[in-house]
């Protein structure tokens, strides 16, 4: 991969598959907590996608013989996986995947904020505008939003998912830190080990979570079936990517792309759990993917001065 166009557009497209991974997880949770626990359900795929990283368990175990990396990845790690899934299964008890992934999208406003605090991170007055824009999308998106069934109470679990967005900032500025000299999927293995030591024991508490209840009818073995996808392919393709992308942009760059997922979501909710779409929210959504295109575009100095001089 020498070609220097390659290398530029790679880590993107790689980001822009981890955010459709992320995007059908809202809905494979939905129909994951139809018949099962949101302890269960973690616990589940953490344990698939822990299986399929033992290649990187060397790999792990040497990262681990650094003090210093070793508390930046058990802060991570305990941000996300741990936290972050304890609080979004538990949003998506009481709302819709739809307008769950809107909440998620305010989490590039945060890294952005975060990195520029913490990592130093510049950030131009052209990503802030799209940041800005997306921001307004998604809370345009979520009061355009209906009550149904499978959302009993969106005000609580939009509130529990920006919990889980809070969280994955601590993560994504932990992967940052810490991917410039380790490989990605390493990160993602970690991710599997910790939260399957997190959740397996969390399974055998006498809680009874009440089931929840779809807009439309599904084979009974869906539920099943999605535990492991979200074990394979959301924990290991989605943060694998991700991760990917971190490692080669900034903090804030690979963040951005997270505006796509309400989008992605919304489409997805669409097309398999029938969940309406009002004509604000395609308008909001149309707001969220142009905030997100003009905190990514770039424009040279030659391109400014001419634009100046024109």
């Amino acid at each position: 991969m020498n070609s220097p166009f390659l290398q530029k557009i790679i880590p993107h497209i790689a980001l822009i598959i981890g955010m459709a991974a992320w995007a059908s997880s809202f809905i494979s949770l939905k129909v994951a907590l139809t018949e099962y626990s949101p302890f269960e359900i973690v616990a589940g795929r953490m344990i698939v996608s822990s299986i399929i990283c033992i290649p990187f368990l060397k790999a792990l175990f040497e990262l681990l013989k650094n003090k210093r990396k070793r508390l930046i990845l058990l802060g991570g790690v305990i941000c996300e996986p741990c936290l972050y899934f304890l609080f979004e299964t538990s949003a998506l008890r009481f709302t819709s995947s739809a307008q769950a992934g809107m909440v998620l999208a305010i989490m590039p406003l945060a890294v952005g904020f975060c990195a520029w605090l913490l990592l130093k991170e510049k950030q131009t007055l052209q990503a802030w505008i799209g940041f800005v824009m997306a921001f307004f999308g998604v809370f345009w998106l979520s009061f355009s939003g209906e009550t149904t069934v499978s959302a009993p109470n969106p005000f609580l679990g939009n509130m529990l998912e920006l919990g889980a967005v809070l969280c994955a900032v601590g993560y994504t500025l932990s992967c940052r830190s810490l991917t410039s000299d380790m490989s990605p999927w390493v990160f993602t293995a970690a991710m599997g080990y910790c939260g399957t030591l997190f959740y397996v024991p969390l399974t055998f508490l006498p809680i009874e979570f009440t089931p929840v209840v779809l807009d439309v009818e599904i084979p009974s073995w869906m539920p099943l079936f999605a535990i492991f996808y979200l074990g394979i392919v959301v924990s290991l393709i989605g943060y694998g990517f991700y991760n990917y992308g971190v490692a080669k942009l900034s903090a804030t760059e690979a963040a951005a792309y997270i505006n796509l997922i309400p989008v992605l979501t919304l489409a997805i909710g669409v097309v398999f759990l029938q969940e309406r779409l009002t004509f604000e929210q395609y308008v909001a959504s149309a707001l969220i993917l142009g905030g997100m295109l003009l905190s990514q575009c770039k424009f040279s100095k030659k391109s400014r001065t001419a634009q100046r001089t024109a």
